[in-house]
């Protein structure tokens, strides 16, 4: 099968490599039919995320068909078509039984994409399935629903809800990328007073307005200010940070009220400066995270019933041996204009059978 193949900071490639095959009793391998880039894998190959070696096949987001299927593996059965959850849970150790499915300590949590191969391939063997892929209705498409893979429970768990995000509060999301896209829909669950969007692109600005933003502002254009006049000087109860880099982290904590929430989502490279200097009198909370999926039923539900977003947020489509090229396409946004990139073909609509290695 063909897969994409990181080599190295700044090194992938699109390349030859063996089907997966089932090595233990809970794994299914699914055939993908749509899967997403996400900016995590931009970390990735930046150099960002240590923990990936060379050799390793990218991608955590997909929607596909099972066509094998472990002996333990109750769930699901070959020709279902299933989500591939960014975070896989043995289901059996502590953070499992108290539902905090991305701290697993029994050989889960993030691992697609980051200790074993991940989902932008052909074919991908996900471990534990019976608890890290959900069948799909078959309402919802393949390119729809790939979004629930990551960004939607991400955006949910660990910017909103960690932001203990309540009606009225004055909400800041700081990058307007998909991440910070799908933070200001999900924030909407709550009937926040208002939702401000900082970012540098005036294209995704303008999606953030689309998407129910009542204000937006350029990362250069005074966002510290403007949320200062709009909160009459104190602050935002809940700041979102979906960057990932120093500087937008540090703007979140000066845009905090006192008694307010910080909640970063962004995946940091570099470390970033924390003021205590100017934190330590103000009762600010800040959470960091990495999603426990624990909310994708309820947001599949969401979708299916037409309560979220889908297609919209998708910018670029392509096949899926065009990989390399919608890595470029989704790595240029500011001049692109990519929001969310999604590769795959037409629908399938047999049963799945995997073809022999040759």
């Amino acid at each position: 099968m063909k897969a994409l193949v990181f080599h190295g900071p700044g090194q992938t490639s699109w390349q030859d490599v063996p089907d997966p095959s089932v090595k233990d009793a809970g794994d299914a391998i699914v055939r993908v039919d749509a899967v997403s880039i996400c900016g995590t894998d931009l970390h990735i190959v930046k150099g960002d995320v240590p923990e990936v070696s060379p050799g390793r096949i990218l991608g955590h987001e997909a929607v596909g068909t099972v066509v094998e299927t472990g002996g333990d593996v109750l769930g699901v059965r070959p020709g279902d078509r299933v989500l591939i959850s960014c975070i896989s849970a043995c289901g059996r150790c502590r953070f499992c039984r108290e539902a905090r499915y991305g701290q697993c300590r029994g050989g889960g949590g993030w691992v697609l994409g980051h200790t074993v191969d991940g989902t932008q391939a052909e074919y991908v063997r996900v471990p534990f399935a019976d608890l890290s892929v959900h069948p799909l209705p078959s309402a919802l498409s393949d390119q729809d629903a790939v979004l629930l893979a990551d960004i939607f429970p991400t955006a949910y768990e660990v910017g909103v809800r960690n932001g203990r995000v309540r009606p009225g509060d004055t909400v800041v999301v700081v990058g307007a990328g998909p991440i910070g896209l799908a933070a200001v829909v999900t924030a909407q669950l709550y009937s926040p007073g208002r939702i401000i969007v900082v970012d540098l692109a005036e294209p995704r600005l303008a999606a953030a307005r689309e998407l129910g933003a009542d204000a937006t502002v350029g990362a250069r254009e005074g966002p510290e200010r403007l949320v200062e006049d709009l909160t009459e000087g104190l602050g935002a109860d809940v700041v979102v940070e979906a960057v990932g880099v120093p500087e937008a982290f540090e703007m979140c904590t000066r845009m905090v009220r006192p008694g307010g929430r910080v909640a970063n989502i962004g995946v940091h490279g570099k470390p970033a400066a924390l003021h205590l200097e100017d934190l330590w009198i103000k009762d600010v909370t800040i959470t960091t995270g990495l999603v426990d999926t624990r909310s994708t039923p309820m947001l599949l539900r969401l979708m299916a019933a037409g309560r979220l977003p889908g297609a919209e947020l998708i910018t670029h489509r392509f096949d899926l041996d065009r990989m390399e090229e919608a890595y470029d396409v989704f790595s240029r946004a500011a001049d692109t204009g990519a929001l969310k990139v999604v590769l795959g073909g037409p629908q399938h609509d047999t049963v799945a059978v995997r073809p022999k290695e040759q």
